[in-house]
Order: C-alpha cells, then structure tokens, then sequence
C-alpha cells in the first residue's frame, strides 16, 4: 500500500466534551480498540480534558496535525469527574458573592462554572452587554480556588444553550438538544417565509433571531423561484388576474381576477401573461396554409375525423 492510499485510510476520532457541543478530531491510532461512546483523556488549548467518542471519520488529505489521544478514560477519571461537576454549584455561588464584594459588576450575569475532570481548571461562564475589565474579580477567584480559573464571556446565542429550558414553541430549545453552531441568521429570512416580523414572532429566549428561521429558509427560496411574484399579472383558467399571495410550499398563489374574486391556482394553471398573450395574437392571425379561407389545422385528428363524417352524412341527406 502506498503513503497515499495510507493516508487516505487514516481513521481519526471525532471527541465532544459537552453534551450538545462542538466535534473536535484527534489521531487515535496508538488505541485502535477505541469504539464510539468511550470516554478519552485529550490535551487541548485549555489544557488536559476529558471527552467521549462519537463517530470515526477519515482524515483531511494533506493535514498531519491532529493531536494524538492520552489514553482512555479509566473508572477512576469518571468518578473524579463526577465528584468535581458536583462542585460546580458552589463554586458558582463563591463567584457570584466574590463579584458583590469587589462591586461593579452590576451589568454582569455569571452564568455556570465548570470544572474539567481532574479538578485542575475551573472556567466561570459569564454574559455581559459589552465587554468589562474581569480583572479584579478574577485575582480574587485565583485566592479563593486551587484550580486554575478562567473568565469566559459567552453571548446570549450560548447563555441560552447553557442555562437550557423550553422555547417559545413549547419544545426544548434547540440550542441545547441539538445544535452544535450557531447559523447566521437574518431578518431576510422571515420575510421570505411570510413571518410577521413582529418581535416577539421572530425573537427567540436569547434575545436574537431565532434559530429555527434558517431551517426552511432554503426550500422556500427555491420554491419561489418557480412562482410568479405578488402584484404580478398572469394567465389563470378564469382569465388575467393580479398575484394577491404566494404559498411557496404548496407550490400555489392566490390571483385576484377581476369579476371573478380571490382563487388559489397551483403553478402548472398558470401561463405567463407574455405567453398567454402571444398565443392569443396567434390565434388571431389567419391560417399559414389556408389563409383566410375555412380551415381544420388547429383542430385535433379525431376532432377532424368528427367533422368529416358529420358532412359525409349531410351529402347523404
């Protein structure tokens, strides 16, 4: 087998470190007994870490750099992490009154403190307006905790995932079941979806623009294109009419026909007005063959066939 056919056999291993949370890749090709579910112990950015195997994927072409895994996680790292997530709380508790002492953090929501398994980090989750000098608090926590302490200010798109609860569809909030990123979502989206722009229809729990604006965005892009747009005029079985409403889904829109009201027309009822118009002008001009004399060329064979028998019998008579 060559270098390259080596290469692009290579397996590595997609880890997670949170529940609903981002894929990171390392080489676990010293532990090829790994399956998906284990828990491994990994060095990262922020220092060593604990994460569980999801998934086996084949490597980048070209890219060397993924970082090998430790080892696997053995019962005793388990039970240290769960010791240490029970601390969580209080530690959160320490933070909140440390930050009351030291004063002028009024505008700041802490929101979750977390340990890594061994107990060695301690990160505090915090949201704020706009960004605040951390400093003083952050000297005071160094004191109070052997851990390592980290201030991580996240945005409210995380505070909601974090702190987790129910959206304003009644279900679990996306963010924290499912979704691992965060889409770039805009207002174009609920306009082309014929949402109400008004806020409290298009604002999710965090504040922004809810997450789910993104899911159907693209069917109903492509569905519009196959549509005649509103205030257009067009062709319909009961004549010329004006497109009052698209339902891009249902591949139908609503045309005000004059005389006739409102109808809703799927999109193979309908003929552009250029063509409609074409065609009635061709209607009109005389017969290429016949010109102005009597003649069956637009008409059907059996429709022909029909008319024939009809003069026959005539001539009979």
């Amino acid at each position: 087998m060559s270098e390259a056919q080596a290469e692009e056999q290579r397996l590595i291993a997609g880890v997670r470190f949170t529940k609903i949370g981002k894929l990171y890749h390392f080489d676990y090709s010293a532990y090829p007994e790994l399956k998906a579910g284990d828990y491994v112990i990994v060095e990262t950015g922020r220092g060593r870490n604990m994460g569980q195997v999801m998934g086996f994927t084949p490597a980048e072409n070209g890219k060397q750099d993924y970082k090998p895994i430790l080892r696997p996680a053995t019962p005793r790292d388990l039970l240290l992490r769960q010791q240490w997530e029970e601390k969580q709380p209080e530690a959160l508790v320490i933070c909140r009154e440390k930050a009351q002492q030291v004063g002028n953090y009024e505008e700041v929501k802490f929101i979750a403190a977390q340990y890594n398994y061994d107990g060695s980090l301690l990160t505090f989750l915090y949201s704020a307006e706009q960004k605040i000098n951390i400093g003083s608090l952050w000297n005071q926590l160094k004191r109070e905790f052997k851990a390592r302490v980290e201030m991580r200010q996240i945005g409210p798109r995380d505070v909601a995932k974090v702190l987790g609860g129910f959206g304003a569809c009644g279900e679990l909030r996306c963010c924290s079941t499912f979704l691992t990123d965060f889409s770039p979502i805009s207002i174009k989206m609920a306009k082309v979806q014929g949402i109400s722009l008004n806020p409290s229809e298009i604002t999710g729990m965090c504040g922004r623009l809810r997450c789910c604006l993104v899911y159907e965005y693209e069917q109903y892009v492509e569905a519009r294109k196959r549509l005649p747009k509103r205030n257009k005029r067009i062709g319909t079985p009961l004549g010329v009419g004006k497109v009052i409403d698209v339902q891009p889904l249902a591949d139908t829109v609503t045309v005000y026909v004059e005389e006739e009201g409102r109808h809703t027309f799927h999109r193979e009822d309908l003929v552009p007005l250029e063509e409609l118009e074409a065609l009635q002008r061709k209607a009109k001009e005389p017969c290429s063959k016949h010109g102005d004399e009597p003649c069956d060329c637009g008409k059907k064979p059996g429709e022909r066939m029909a008319d024939k028998i009809d003069t026959d019998d005539d001539d009979d008579q």
